[in-house]
């Protein structure tokens, strides 16, 4: 495993990677994350199984977008490759600083980069990955569509092939489309904004595990209000570059549903109940 993770590096740098160090950060389901190092280049190591691997080149290529159309910094990706039982991604590994948070030019960054496109449609290229689960991203012309179908009706649809309704789908779609139908235009989204997906470097916010796709800006925000918002500085920061359109309140409601329907999949237990929640809620 690990003498094909320094072969791949070595031939990504044109220059002979061995690693001298090597620990073990993080799991998440199959994936399990590692800091290596030569003694002089540092990186961050996903691995996991075989099946793996159209999700990290769906991440690497989120990563480029964010690299392409940001001033965030973001990981680069070093390299992508396979083993006989395992699939691996290789990616920079920045050097985390928590004491120089710079939440106000994190907000000023995220409002810029939900200028720059010029994108007409709603979606992306290809299929996407979130965490673990694969999220869809057909093209759409009306943005409460994309939604409706792409996002909310794709969760609801997992969980019922698990034996888990919340919801009659098709009349849940239909609220949804006509909550969301507002004058808006596509944005490129990090699409899993949150705490834990934004650091910084000497002052410098970086961008973490991004699920890129175009759509509506606000989609960004409500995320990042859902669990742990973040600090004050970064909405205030945010508003003055971009002012949110009337209406925000009611459809944060629906784009957060999204994220807690995720976390029912992947892990049930409470997160199935706040889901449940949120959807009465918006149907009254």
């Amino acid at each position: 495993m690990w003498n094909a993770v320094n072969q791949h590096i070595s031939d990504a740098l044109h220059k002979p990677f061995v690693l001298t160090h090597k620990t073990q950060l993080a799991s998440f389901a199959n994936e399990k994350q590692f800091h290596i190092s030569n003694g002089e280049q540092h990186y961050i190591v996903k691995v996991d199984l075989l099946s793996a691997l159209e999700r990290f080149e769906a991440q690497s290529k989120a990563r480029d977008l964010l690299i392409r159309d940001s001033d965030f910094l973001v990981a680069d990706t070093i390299t992508i490759g396979t083993t006989l039982e395992f699939s691996f991604m290789v990616i920079e590994m920045l050097p985390r600083n928590h004491t120089q948070e710079n939440w106000q030019e994190c907000g000023i960054l995220l409002a810029k980069m939900h200028t720059r496109s010029e994108q007409e449609m709603y979606g992306l290229e290809e299929d996407s990955f979130i965490q673990q689960l694969v999220q869809p991203n057909q093209w759409h012309r009306k943005w409460e569509t994309f939604y409706a179908e792409e996002r909310i009706a794709w969760q609801l649809q997992l969980l019922k092939e698990k034996g888990i309704t919340l919801v009659d789908i098709d009349e849940f779609v239909i609220t949804v489309k006509s909550l969301l139908a507002h004058n808006t235009k596509p944005s490129l989204l990090h699409g899993n904004l949150s705490t834990s997906n934004i650091f910084f470097v000497d002052g410098k916010p970086c961008l973490d595990s991004p699920a890129c796709y175009y759509g509506d800006r606000e989609v960004d925000l409500a995320m990042s209000e859902l669990f742990t918002p973040l600090p004050s500085s970064f909405y205030s920061a945010y508003r003055d570059v971009l002012e949110l359109p009337s209406g925000y309140e009611l459809r944060k409601s629906v784009y957060q549903l999204y994220p807690l329907l995720i976390h029912a999949n992947l892990y049930t237990g409470n997160y199935l109940e706040q889901a449940r929640n949120r959807i009465n809620e918006i149907l009254k």
